[in-house]
């Protein structure tokens, strides 16, 4: 692990923001690293405010997308609501159908089958919507690529609003409206929002020609934080305010599939990571192991009993998910030392009986054990489809613009994406991803990075000062939970090895003799030396709260130590 210390933010800042807020100074420290300088930007910070959201028709089409709707509406067409596999397009779908339902009953709503027919809007999806007499198609978290998908629709006589978040190729699709504020020509104030974030703004747009306010919108916004911490999407700005309202609907008045998610995990309080963790593998899990219409038909479900049913299901095909990525990622592991290649600065796997839906999740398996940008592939049906994850701070999706030549398809993120290509092309992209990659990453990317927000010591860890630290949540992208570094540490004596197989570290460590804390660390259980016979050690860690036996106390949640 590489340790880097974040610079110290600018002394006069944090000695105004100290006065101005009654805080001590690593609290306006950490604000200032945050962007967050004057009394105003640390209550918009710590109290985010819906009234805050920006205007929906600053988006570029917006006003062509809410005129066609309503036009739809007028005629009695039917609308189709179209969305990916994933938590982002399920809950997109289910957020978008329910909301046109609440007045309007011509809405279905349409999954691809992620082995039938892939990411993204479908051919078959569109012959469906012939063979059902729709006219317009609402595609979210989609579709900014579906350039011919969009063309051939429009010869059926077939409209398409696009409401996506990816970044758009060099030709926007001629749809009737393209909401994406990473279009060029869109200028959106925020360009971070998710697909159903993009989804979301459309609702609002609707909302308030009809005379309704944000407030009417609120039990909405479950779906929406749901997917912000799915889909990995910066926790600033716009992005903040909506999870943290969406949060409070969670934990306050869940929908009834949340709900029963819920009841089966026995979790009271969902923090944005409970979300990400909880709720997000059981609604992917859908679409992973099955269809992703069990995931909207749980999300969109009323009935309290129905929707403890169908999370019943949910929760069978999550279990049988992490089984299958347990094995995949076993035998990629084995796959990479039998053929020697655990030197190199990728990972590139491929079996043809591997399972589709879980490759993405074995990619990250893998980066844990070799952190270099990853590709695994498997079989399916004519091509090989692959999910890419990368390590921080690397474009993987620019690295695979860069191989376009033997790709027949690709999307997704900096930091995530998927692509097709033929079996005999696979030997050649292997090698030109090597290449690409090996000629355009700096070295110490391939050494995972702890960022240090600040040093500081024991006895600085407070009540107050954790009651305040928790209100930075939701804590995500552009708003990590601080991590903290305290050196001159020692074990009091209670230092071990935990866990069934032993690999993690627990411990109580004190500072210059001042303060008993608990820490524990999880994977860190071979550093159990370094810690021994009251040696002196730093370490990197964040602040949580441990539940025991009905007692509260504070811990150390360690990242590594030295």
């Amino acid at each position: 692990m590489r340790w880097t210390l974040k610079p110290k933010p600018d002394p006069n800042k944090v000695t105004l923001l100290t006065k101005e807020l009654g805080v001590d100074e690593t609290t306006a420290s950490l604000l200032v690293q945050r962007g967050i300088e004057t009394y105003q930007g640390a209550k918009d910070f710590f109290r985010p405010n819906l009234n805050d959201l920006h205007d929906p028709f600053l988006m570029k089409d917006m006003d062509k997308a809410v005129a066609r709707i309503e036009k739809a509406i007028i005629n009695q067409e039917s609308i189709m609501v179209y969305g990916d596999y994933d938590v982002d397009g399920t809950t997109s779908v289910a957020l978008m159908s329910s909301y046109l339902l609440t007045t309007y009953p011509n809405v279905t709503t349409y999954i691809p089958d992620r082995y039938g027919e892939g990411y993204g809007v479908s051919f078959k999806g569109i012959d469906y919507a012939e063979d059902n007499e729709i006219s317009l198609i609402i595609a979210l978290d989609c579709g900014i690529k579906a350039i011919d998908k969009v063309a051939y629709a429009t010869k059926k006589k077939i409209d398409f609003i696009i409401c996506d978040h990816h970044r758009p190729g060099n030709e926007i699709p001629k749809a009737i409206a393209v909401l994406d504020p990473k279009r060029e020509d869109c200028e959106y104030p925020y360009k971070e929002l998710c697909g159903c974030g993009v989804g979301f703004k459309l609702v609002q747009a609707l909302a308030s020609k009809k005379g309704e306010t944000i407030d009417d919108l609120i039990l909405y916004l479950d779906l929406v934080a749901t997917a912000i911490g799915a889909d990995i999407v910066p926790i600033t700005e716009e992005n903040r305010i909506l999870a943290y309202h969406g949060l409070q609907v969670i934990n306050n008045n869940p929908r009834p599939g949340f709900k029963a998610i819920l009841q089966q995990v026995k979790k009271e309080t969902l923090t944005i990571t409970d979300v990400v963790f909880i709720i997000a593998p059981r609604i992917n899990a859908a679409g992973r192991m099955k269809h992703g219409n069990h995931a909207v038909t749980l999300l969109c479900e009323t009935d309290q009993n129905l929707a403890a049913k169908y999370a019943l299901d949910i929760d069978q095909f999550n279990t049988d998910r992490k089984e299958a990525d347990k094995r995949i990622t076993q035998e990629a592991l084995v796959q990479i030392e039998n053929n020697n290649e655990q030197e190199g600065f990728t990972t590139v796997v491929y079996d043809k009986n591997w399972h589709k839906g879980v490759i993405g999740i074995v990619a990250s398996r893998l980066i844990e054990t070799y952190y270099r940008p990853t590709l695994v592939f498997t079989k399916s049906g004519d091509v090989l489809a692959a999910s890419a994850r990368s390590v921080k701070g690397f474009d993987v999706y620019n690295a695979l613009e860069a191989c376009s030549e033997y790709i027949e398809q690709f999307g997704g993120h900096r930091y995530a994406a998927g692509l097709t290509l033929l079996e005999k092309n696979y030997e050649a992209f292997k090698k030109l991803f090597e290449k690409v990659v090996s000629e355009t990453i700096d070295p110490k990317l391939l050494i995972p990075e702890i960022k240090i927000d600040s040093q500081i010591n024991l006895k600085e860890i407070t009540p107050k000062f954790y009651r305040i630290l928790s209100q930075f949540a939701p804590f995500g992208p552009g708003n990590m939970s601080p991590v903290f570094m305290t050196e001159d540490l020692q074990d009091t004596g209670y230092g071990k090895q935990v866990g069934e197989d032993k690999t993690h570290l627990r411990f109580t460590v004190s500072q210059h003799g001042y303060g008993k804390i608990v820490g524990i660390g999880f994977g860190l259980g071979d550093k159990l030396d370094l810690i021994k016979n009251k040696k002196q050690f730093k370490a990197a860690y964040t602040i949580d709260e441990n539940h025991w036996n009905g007692n509260v106390s504070l811990q150390l949640k360690l990242k590594d130590i030295k």
